[in-house]
């Protein structure tokens, strides 16, 4: 007995067609990526691109591996709050990492909210660890790390293109013992 399939919802045509768009890069990886504990966003292709960047970019931070910040950023990614001495490009956020993990070795970040309207998104994290290794002249005690960092992106062609963050760098100074 042959039985017909019920046809797909507009829903579930969504899903497979924002599957079949989404970028390709290290699909095994991508199951590595970072969640948000809370996302808003629309059903649409746009939106899945958009949070698969901001995962990889979030996840970027947590691990310190490049490949993800390259997966993330578009190769004209701009800065738009870029702090004194940074370079402007993709090179900008990997040497800050590379300082910050000098610093915190064992970082980890989490995506505590994410939305994603058009072709922005809004995304709060969390940093964590303990203050180890060497910050400027300063050696870690040990002392716990635990600061907060909000990036408005806007994405094109499913990457990163623009970037302003701000980050709670006064908690960060006082825990590291560098500010009253």
């Amino acid at each position: 007995m042959f039985v017909r399939p019920a046809p797909l919802t507009a829903a579930a045509l969504a899903l497979v067609s924002a599957l079949i768009s989404l970028p390709t890069w290290g699909t095994a990886e991508d199951a590595d990526l970072i969640r948000p504990d809370h996302l808003a966003a629309p059903d649409t292709p746009q939106a899945a691109a958009a949070v698969l960047a901001a995962r990889r970019y979030a996840t970027f931070w947590h691990t310190g591996d490049a490949r993800y910040a390259t997966a993330a950023l578009s190769p004209d990614f701009a800065d738009r709050t870029l702090p004194a001495g940074r370079a402007q490009g993709t090179q900008g956020p990997v040497d800050a990492s590379k300082a910050f993990r000098a610093a915190v070795p064992d970082m980890r970040v989490e995506i505590e909210d994410m939305v994603v309207a058009a072709d922005r998104v809004t995304v709060h994290l969390r940093f964590r660890g303990h203050f180890t290794g060497e910050f400027g002249r300063t050696h870690g005690q040990n002392q716990p790390i635990d600061f907060q960092a909000f990036d408005l992106y806007r994405i094109a062609d499913g990457k990163i293109a623009e970037n302003w963050h701000l980050e709670d760098n006064q908690t960060l100074l006082r825990q590291m013992g560098l500010q009253p």
